[in-house]
């Protein structure tokens, strides 16, 4: 998939007429339609004025081919940490709820589980059915613990989704540190038993973790920051058109 032209398609092109005129005129062209010019992220021709101009140092940043996947990649993780923000605060109000209504629950309880056992279900070894009981026996210090240790991890999730969705480097270095510490957690669990969430929780931590690290270059991996932005720069429509303008080095 071309990520810059379709990128361009949904967002439009992304203009420059440099002040330096050699420079200048690799990226503008004549055509019956009038001027045109070349799109920073795509490459192709556009017809019309420049969206800016001054010198090439000062153009601007414009993400493309590799770089700008990566840049769509690391949003689909921050919309997948919103959504684990929302389902948090969800479960922190529900937690905050129940402390409030925990004595007619336990009543509707108390007074229902006969019913369920003369239906057929086994009450005495039903594992959610242990669980509310542990749920509904639980001290209003304990849910108040619970509801403030679920905002609490929403909110490093919110923070995690903030850096990430604008493309910070301390974003990047903030999911790694976060993500990394619960994947012990999470190993356990897995280890304790096996379910599809659990495991596709596991999947989706580890390949955030594997992805920034090589990606991103986190703490020198592969040449560091300074070897990241050199590529980027390198890989920008002005800085190619600069090296082509040059020619090979000679030996």
């Amino acid at each position: 998939m071309d990520w810059s032209l379709l990128t361009c398609a949904f967002t439009g092109h992304r203009t420059y007429a440099p002040d330096e005129p050699a420079l200048r005129d690799r990226l503008r062209a004549r055509t019956a339609a009038g001027e045109a010019w070349r799109c920073l992220r795509c490459a192709d021709f556009t017809v019309g004025a420049a969206d800016g101009g001054g010198p090439a140092d000062q153009a601007p940043d414009v993400s493309r081919d590799r770089h700008l996947r990566d840049t769509v990649v690391l949003r689909v993780f921050a919309v997948e940490r919103l959504i684990r923000v929302v389902v948090l605060v969800l479960g922190a109000y529900a937690v905050w709820r129940f402390r409030g209504s925990r004595g007619s629950l336990q009543q509707i309880f108390e007074k229902e589980l006969p019913i369920l056992g003369e239906a057929g279900l086994d009450v005495q070894h039903s594992r959610i059915l242990s669980w509310i009981q542990e749920a509904l026996g639980a001290s209003q210090a304990t849910l108040g613990w619970i509801t403030a240790a679920l905002l609490g991890y929403a909110a490093i999730e919110l923070v995690e989704a903030v850096g990430l969705w604008l493309l910070k480097r301390w974003g990047e270095y903030f999911a790694f540190v976060a993500t990394g510490i619960f994947l012990p957690l999470e190993i356990h669990e897995l280890i304790q038993r096996v379910t599809l969430l659990r495991l596709g929780a596991f999947l989706v931590n580890l390949a955030l973790l594997v992805y920034l690290a090589w990606t991103k270059r986190l703490f020198g991996l592969r040449g560091g920051r300074a070897a990241y932005e050199a590529d980027r720069r390198n890989s920008s429509l002005i800085e190619i058109e600069r090296a082509a303008m040059t020619g090979p080095a000679k030996t």
